[in-house]
Protein backbone atom coordinates (compact mmCIF):
# COMPACT_ATOMS: atom_id res chain seq x y z
CA UNK A 1 0.00 0.00 0.00
CA UNK A 2 1.21 3.40 -0.79
CA UNK A 3 -0.23 6.62 0.16
CA UNK A 4 0.51 10.36 -0.92
CA UNK A 5 -0.22 13.31 0.62
CA UNK A 6 -1.01 16.34 -0.84
CA UNK A 7 -2.51 19.74 -0.65
CA UNK A 8 -0.03 21.92 2.41
CA UNK A 9 0.66 25.43 1.92
CA UNK A 10 0.96 28.73 4.31
CA UNK A 11 -2.18 30.52 5.30
CA UNK A 12 -3.37 32.90 7.28
CA UNK A 13 -5.20 33.08 10.57
CA UNK A 14 -9.09 31.71 9.19
CA UNK A 15 -7.89 30.58 6.40
CA UNK A 16 -8.58 26.81 5.08
CA UNK A 17 -7.03 24.40 2.60
CA UNK A 18 -7.75 21.04 2.02
CA UNK A 19 -5.54 18.05 2.47
CA UNK A 20 -5.43 14.60 -0.03
CA UNK A 21 -4.81 11.41 0.57
CA UNK A 22 -4.66 8.70 -2.60
CA UNK A 23 -4.39 5.43 -1.78
CA UNK A 24 -3.03 2.80 -4.18
CA UNK A 25 -1.99 -1.17 -3.82
CA UNK A 26 -3.76 -3.62 -2.44
CA UNK A 27 -5.74 -2.04 0.80
CA UNK A 28 -8.54 -4.42 1.59
CA UNK A 29 -11.89 -4.08 2.19
CA UNK A 30 -12.27 -3.26 5.93
CA UNK A 31 -9.47 -0.58 6.91
CA UNK A 32 -9.07 3.18 8.49
CA UNK A 33 -7.56 6.16 7.07
CA UNK A 34 -6.16 8.68 9.79
CA UNK A 35 -4.54 12.00 9.42
CA UNK A 36 -2.00 12.62 12.19
CA UNK A 37 0.23 15.97 12.54
CA UNK A 38 3.58 16.60 14.01
CA UNK A 39 5.41 19.49 15.02
CA UNK A 40 9.05 19.77 16.04
CA UNK A 41 9.99 17.97 19.39
CA UNK A 42 6.41 17.05 20.07
CA UNK A 43 4.67 13.22 19.80
CA UNK A 44 2.72 12.23 16.71
CA UNK A 45 -0.89 13.83 17.26
CA UNK A 46 -4.12 11.95 16.30
CA UNK A 47 -6.78 14.66 13.95
CA UNK A 48 -8.98 12.48 12.40
CA UNK A 49 -9.99 9.17 10.41
CA UNK A 50 -12.57 7.70 8.24
CA UNK A 51 -12.85 4.07 7.90
CA UNK A 52 -14.40 1.78 5.06
CA UNK A 53 -16.01 -1.80 6.21
CA UNK A 54 -18.53 -4.00 4.78
CA UNK A 55 -21.01 -3.05 6.99
CA UNK A 56 -20.45 0.93 7.52
CA UNK A 57 -21.04 3.63 5.22
CA UNK A 58 -18.14 5.47 6.45
CA UNK A 59 -17.75 6.65 10.10
CA UNK A 60 -15.40 10.19 11.38
CA UNK A 61 -13.64 10.26 14.31
CA UNK A 62 -12.31 13.72 15.36
CA UNK A 63 -9.68 15.18 17.65
CA UNK A 64 -11.50 17.65 20.26
CA UNK A 65 -9.29 20.41 18.95
CA UNK A 66 -10.15 20.20 15.47
CA UNK A 67 -13.95 19.16 15.89
CA UNK A 68 -16.64 21.39 13.92
CA UNK A 69 -13.42 23.32 12.19
CA UNK A 70 -12.17 20.05 9.89
CA UNK A 71 -13.79 17.89 7.82
CA UNK A 72 -12.89 14.10 6.78
CA UNK A 73 -14.20 12.59 3.59
CA UNK A 74 -13.70 10.48 1.00
CA UNK A 75 -14.11 9.61 -2.48
CA UNK A 76 -14.03 5.65 -3.28
CA UNK A 77 -13.70 5.97 -6.78
CA UNK A 78 -10.59 8.33 -6.82
CA UNK A 79 -9.68 5.78 -3.65
CA UNK A 80 -8.58 8.99 -2.10
CA UNK A 81 -9.21 10.87 1.37
CA UNK A 82 -9.43 14.60 1.97
CA UNK A 83 -9.39 16.50 4.83
CA UNK A 84 -11.09 19.99 4.57
CA UNK A 85 -9.56 22.56 7.71
CA UNK A 86 -11.57 25.60 8.40
CA UNK A 87 -11.15 28.47 10.15
CA UNK A 88 -7.10 27.34 10.87
CA UNK A 89 -5.43 28.74 13.69
CA UNK A 90 -1.48 28.90 14.17
CA UNK A 91 -1.41 26.32 16.60
CA UNK A 92 -2.62 23.71 13.63
CA UNK A 93 0.42 24.72 12.30
CA UNK A 94 2.82 21.10 11.32
CA UNK A 95 3.69 18.39 8.99
CA UNK A 96 0.39 16.01 8.41
CA UNK A 97 0.67 13.30 7.71
CA UNK A 98 -1.78 10.30 6.39
CA UNK A 99 -1.92 6.67 7.63
CA UNK A 100 -3.45 3.38 6.69
CA UNK A 101 -4.75 0.69 9.48
CA UNK A 102 -5.59 -2.37 8.19
CA UNK A 103 -8.62 -2.53 10.75
CA UNK A 104 -11.55 -0.52 10.68
CA UNK A 105 -11.67 0.52 14.39
CA UNK A 106 -11.40 4.12 13.96
CA UNK A 107 -8.16 4.13 16.02
CA UNK A 108 -6.13 7.13 16.93
CA UNK A 109 -2.86 5.99 18.54
CA UNK A 110 -0.23 6.25 15.78
CA UNK A 111 0.99 2.58 16.35
CA UNK A 112 -1.66 1.56 15.29
CA UNK A 113 -1.23 2.16 11.63
CA UNK A 114 0.92 -0.14 8.77
CA UNK A 115 1.15 2.22 6.20
CA UNK A 116 2.44 6.19 6.48
CA UNK A 117 2.31 8.62 3.65
CA UNK A 118 5.10 11.40 3.68
CA UNK A 119 3.83 14.35 5.16
CA UNK A 120 2.66 17.74 4.02
CA UNK A 121 3.62 21.20 5.65
CA UNK A 122 0.54 23.21 6.23
CA UNK A 123 1.88 26.59 8.00
CA UNK A 124 -0.86 29.48 9.34
CA UNK A 125 0.30 32.25 9.93
CA UNK A 126 -0.93 34.74 12.58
Amino acid sequence: VQLQASGGGLVHTGGSLRLSCAASGRTGSSYTIGWFRQVPGKEREFVAAINWSNWSGGRTSYADSVKGRFTISRDNAKNTVYLQMNSLKPEDTAVYYCALDNTPLLRRRDYDYDYWGQGTQVTVSS
